[in-house]
């Protein structure tokens, strides 16, 4: 998965995005090890420091796992992936759902495009 960075926003904001949804995709699957630090900054083209920031906030969130002798992995409590997982997608929503009220459209109108895109990208 290609590290894709914006410039609206941090970059160690972003990291831990992208993280999740490697850990929410199975890139990086319950109980997997990860790459080292180093190795994970150089691939993203970031500074080991802002890697290491970012891997300790999921740290912090419960999904990465220190080992002292072995590295980082993901966590293997796949309830708390899933929980992380839902508070993911229930961010999105509202944040989408904030967006079409400022655009003026109302819950059926919303209900009824997200209807047809789901049909048309077979979700």
């Amino acid at each position: 998965m290609p590290w894709d960075f914006k410039s609206d926003r941090p970059i160690y904001t972003q990291l831990i995005e992208q993280i999740e949804l490697m850990i929410f995709s199975d890139t990086y699957p319950p109980g997997s090890r990860l790459p080292p630090v180093r190795d994970m900054a150089q691939e993203a083209a970031v500074n080991p420091n802002t890697m290491q920031r970012a891997l300790s906030k999921l740290e912090e969130d419960g999904l990465i796992v220190t080992h002292r002798t072995s590295g980082r992995s993901v966590t293997e409590d796949e309830n708390m992936i899933k929980k992380a997982k839902n508070k993911l997608a229930i961010d999105q929503i509202t944040e989408f759902l904030e967006k079409m009220r400022k655009l003026g459209f109302d819950r059926e109108e919303v209900l009824s495009i997200i209807t047809s895109m789901s049909e048309e990208m077979k979700i």
